[in-house]
């Protein structure tokens, strides 16, 4: 999806990074989306005591404040990138990571999902009934349109939605302002009322009911808070200095979504909002205060309203975006750790993950069409796992500030916002939990835990493979050197050339050599080590990382190449670096038979005894599919099998 880019030019980082402002496009227009249900949830949930409602505009802003206050002593952290995953892996122990990772890559495929429908719900809203055949068609290629533009490159699919955001901030900042400035002189004469029949409730069933009501209802509208995480799962998309770029998004999320859910609640309770079938209470509110709006004849607070409403419709669909960011950087995150297949950690030619925006975007697919578009059914399977993720980032946190007290300065302020932060989340969940269980929530949980299943049997399988190439490399690579060797001739470019593809200095590397020696006793003359430095997700979160990558491929070749020479073989090493490895590989070989005319090419592979669904999906057997577009291309690669036997 468009030309390649060089990883290691500076131009290119510029390219992909974002700044501050066009993070909180990308990575919090899912935050910012779920104004469009979690205020009405939670307003709702009160049923005819719509006093509480004022509490509840302010507990939403303090409560979206407290969890971003929370998240940016994860930025501090963890300045790579990997948020909720990372701080539960390192915090909490490696299967808390698994368990945090795994709610949030099910928590991303549902917002891809759900902001897909809801947005093009109120979109069909707006026409007539008969184009409801056509909407989960239309979703269906909305979703495929963002996959693409995600495949594309980060900035370009946040540039592309740049206008729909900015849309939806300035009509709803000032339907907000104006709507509160029309009926605040009117404040004494409605809201003391409704918060007379508060007190008249407590008087009757005492202040424990009405603190439970309270309490559920702010629970349920849980779905407000839910996309806060993203900036610190992302934060090697940023720009550097990094920390200071994710906090200054933080507080731009924070503060436009506490004033938005806020606002919105506030306007339910002044203007006095009751449930219109067919109608989410937004459109209530704000046909309220437009449609008083005319010029001449002509009703322009319907245009306005429609407009609005278009806008909410098109952020829903932005926020999906934030679903192809951030569950591809969590997966990639996780392979690194061997919980999913190590290739969710590679890059395309573009610099984005794609294996995993495809996965991401084909579930959501599924999610989609299994639901039928249904946001009622979507909505019940969203609301659970990412306060699993808070719960766990902040217990994690509170955990880290008690440990570090004797060295940490600051632990009692950082800790007097991780422990509330920890309760809050902790009993939105819980609540969440008893409300939504039955209702469909048990599907989140279930596929949640099969995912962590399948990830404790992915890294079992990864560490056995481990631990058996190492007791062969510390056999292969303990080779004594002969008690004196002369020097080593200098090579022949018209002698016969064995070059060999090489990783890290490994049994694999040396078992290859020493079956050409063994097969073709003295007939080559040189030897050439080819390797790959593969830029992966882990590579691309600093410029360091990338020097680090140069320094240990040439370091592992010169190891290779001080073998050759202490054994009085002319030896040399290549190197070339990229995303995809086999691209890489035959870009080295064509300049290595340049070179080298007489030269064939060897590369080892692990084969095992069995074979089965596991073998094929964790190891990308490069090797084979190197030799295949060798010999498109007229050359010859002899692949030397290595059997590793993988105890049960």
């Amino acid at each position: 999806m468009g030309p390649p880019r060089d990883p290691f030019s500076p131009e290119t980082t510029k390219h992909i990074t974002l700044i501050a402002f066009l993070a909180w496009v990308g990575l919090g227009a899912d935050g910012l989306s779920s104004s469009c249900y979690g205020p009405e949830e939670a307003f709702k949930a009160l049923g005819p005591y719509m006093g509480l409602g004022l509490w509840l505009a302010v507990a939403t802003a303090l409560t979206v404040f407290i969890i971003s206050i929370g998240y940016n002593q994860v930025i501090e952290l963890l300045p790579t990138g990997g948020g909720g995953y990372k701080v539960a892996t390192m915090l909490l122990g490696r299967r808390a990571g698994l368990v945090s990772g795994s709610a949030l890559v099910v928590d991303y495929i549902l917002t891809i999902a759900i902001s897909v429908a809801a947005g093009v719900d109120a979109l069909f809203s707006l026409v007539s009934p008969h184009w409801q055949v056509f909407k989960i068609p239309a979703e269906a290629l909305l979703l495929l349109v963002l996959l693409v533009l995600n495949l594309r490159g980060i900035k370009e699919s946040v540039q592309f939605l740049l206008p729909i955001f900015l849309g939806f901030v300035v009509t709803h900042a000032f339907l907000i302002i104006y709507g509160i400035a029309v009926r605040l002189p009117h404040f004494h004469s409605t809201v003391p009322v409704q918060l007379h029949d508060i007190t008249i409730l407590a008087h009757r069933t005492g202040i424990v009911f009405v603190i439970a009501l309270f309490l559920r209802a702010y629970s349920l509208g849980g779905g407000t808070y839910t996309g806060i995480e993203a900036v610190s799962n992302n934060i090697s998309s940023l720009k550097e200095p990094r920390v200071r770029t994710g906090k200054l998004t933080m507080f731009y999320m924070a503060a436009s979504l506490s004033f938005v859910a806020g606002g919105i609640i506030l306007l339910y309770l002044l203007w006095n909002v009751h449930i219109v079938p067919g109608e989410t209470l937004n459109a209530v509110v704000f046909g309220d205060i437009l449609k008083s709006w005319h010029w001449g004849s002509i009703n322009v607070g319907r245009y306005l309203l429609w407009t609005t409403l278009a806008l909410e419709a098109g952020l829903l669909i932005v926020a999906a975006n934030t679903g192809f960011l951030g569950g591809p950087a969590v997966l990639a995150n996780m392979a690194n750790d061997y919980w999913v297949p190590r290739r969710f950690a590679q890059l395309s030619d573009r610099l984005v993950t794609r294996n995993g925006i495809l996965v991401m975007g084909l579930s959501a697919l599924t999610v989609l069409l299994g639901a039928r578009g249904e946001v009622g059914v979507l909505v019940v399977l969203y609301s659970i796992n990412v306060f699993l993720t808070f719960t766990l980032t902040l217990l994690g946190l509170s955990l880290y500030w008690w440990r570090n007290r004797g060295t940490e300065p600051e632990w009692p302020r950082r800790i007097l916002v991780s422990v509330p932060g920890f309760i809050l989340t902790a009993s939105i969940l819980i609540v969440t939990l008893e409300e939504k269980f039955y209702e469909g929530g048990w599907v989140t949980v279930l596929v949640t835990v099969s995912l962590i299943i399948v990830g404790f049997v992915i890294e079992r399988h990864y560490r056995r493979i481990q631990r058996r190439l190492a007791n062969l490399d510390e056999v292969l690579t303990q080779i004594p050197e002969p008690p004196s060797h002369p020097p080593a001739p200098k090579m022949d470019k018209n002698e016969p050339t064995a070059a060999f593809f090489v990783s890290n200095y490994q049994g694999v590397g040396i078992h290859s050599l020493l079956n050409v020696q063994r097969l073709f006793p003295g007939y080559f003359k040189n030897f050439i080590f080819l390797s790959v430095g593969v830029v992966d997700n882990s590579r691309m979160k600093g410029a360091r990382n990338m020097d680090n990558l140069i320094e240990d491929t040439d370091r592992q070749l010169a190891t290779y190449v001080g073998f050759c020479t202490a054994h009085g073989l002319p030896s040399a090493g290549r190197s070339s670096f990229g995303m995809d490895a086999v691209d890489s590989a035959v870009k080295l070989a064509d300049e290595t038979l340049k070179e080298y005319p007489g030269v064939v090419f060897f590369a080892g592979t692990l084969i095992f005894r069995e074979e089965n669904l596991w073998t094929k999906l964790l190891h990308n057997h490069t090797a084979i599919s190197l030799q295949r577009r060798l010999h498109l291309k007229g050359i010859q690669l002899v692949i030397m099998p290595m059997l590793v036997d993988v105890p049960r």
